[in-house]
């Protein structure tokens, strides 16, 4: 191999090394990246599927010109968040507001299996259908 393509192949190499290691958590496990839209007030994709103790990026995407909100968790959450008061998220990672037009990215690892509701409890939205599940797998 002459030597501009060695060190083209090297630095290739080098390049998807240093990919790699961007997407490694801590544990050696790769980060999954999952992107959830928001458009015409309903999440897509509706249904989502993850594996327990594996890290979880979630990248949302609000396309719509009003603003919403991303809660995931069991129904106890959610019982609480339909009758509360807070204006805003954004201090837990499984609570997040995203303003219109705005992307929110949040790191999240689910311990247990089971299953999982994310819900925009702003008035009428999840009335309107926005709302969706996550199954967390062993």
């Amino acid at each position: 191999m002459p030597v501009i393509g060695r060190i083209a192949a090297s630095i290739g190499v080098g390049l998807l090394a240093a990919g790699a290691i961007f997407q490694l958590g801590f544990g050696g496990e790769r980060i999954r990246t999952v992107e959830i839209d928001i458009h015409y007030s309903h999440f897509d994709p509706p249904h989502l599927t993850v594996k327990a103790g594996q890290e979880i990026r979630f990248v949302i995407v609000n396309d719509d010109p009003i603003d919403h909100e991303w809660i995931v968790g069991d129904e106890a959450l959610h019982q609480r968040h339909r009758t509360g008061t807070e204006p805003s998220h954004g201090s837990r990672p499984t609570e997040q507001t995203i303003l219109a037009g705005q992307v929110v990215e949040t790191l999240i690892t689910f311990d247990k299996p089971g299953e999982l509701t994310y819900v925009c409890h702003l008035p009428g939205h999840e009335a309107y259908g926005m709302k969706g599940t996550l199954t967390v797998l062993p």
